[in-house]
């Protein structure tokens, strides 16, 4: 016996996601209705989509300013996709102005774990080494890698809880608008700027 999904569980998810009204239903269906397992297959989705998606070329995007009311510290991020029609879109416009806003907010140093160099890699495994002196040795390495996975998270920035909701990471918040414009999306790059430093 298949749950009714109503209009009203549909248009709540689509307000939340700003995923297709298709998509929405698809995801409630699958879920029972639950919402929050809707949410989860729709991310999870996205992730799919936009793993497919990654070897399409990018030849459009947007840059993105974001400037902080004490005129202190700005940000500017090139959003990248493949089409202008997507980039001249208003959501995707905001999406970037929302992750200049993270960068801004956070001061991530890189863009994705990959591009964490071997040097900072060594420095923080030095440090924390200390940490774990005295522990069982057989969870010396498992709690290393805890404290230095934990530790270059806050650093990366698609690995960051997107500051205006902190159930998404920046990279499942640009996965859902791949799965919404059906276009690779990516951060090309990004710079954060601050008076004084």
């Amino acid at each position: 016996m298949s749950t009714q999904i109503s209009l009203e569980q549909v248009k709540a998810l689509r307000d939340k996601t700003s995923i297709s009204i298709m998509q929405c239903r698809k995801a409630l269906e699958d879920a029972g209705g639950d919402e929050e397992k809707a949410l989860i297959i729709l991310r999870k989705k996205g992730a799919e989509i936009s793993a497919k998606k990654s070897d399409r070329s990018l030849g459009a995007g947007v840059i993105a300013s974001y400037l902080h009311s004490n005129n202190l510290i700005g940000s500017m991020v090139e959003l990248s996709c493949e089409t202008d029609f997507v980039a001249k879109n208003e959501e995707f416009k905001q999406l970037a102005h929302d992750i200049a806003m993270q960068v801004s907010a956070t001061n991530p140093e890189f863009r994705t774990m990959d591009e964490i160099s071997e040097s900072d890699k060594s420095k923080a495994s030095e440090i924390f080494a200390e940490e774990v002196v005295g522990k069982p040795e057989e969870l010396k390495e498992k709690i290393l890698q805890g404290k230095l996975d934990a530790y270059f998270k806050e650093r990366v920035l698609l690995d960051q809880p997107f500051i205006k909701n902190q159930d998404l990471t920046i990279r499942q918040l640009i996965e859902s608008f791949v799965q919404k414009f059906g276009e690779r999306i990516e951060v090309a790059r990004f710079t954060r700027f601050s008076v004084g430093k």
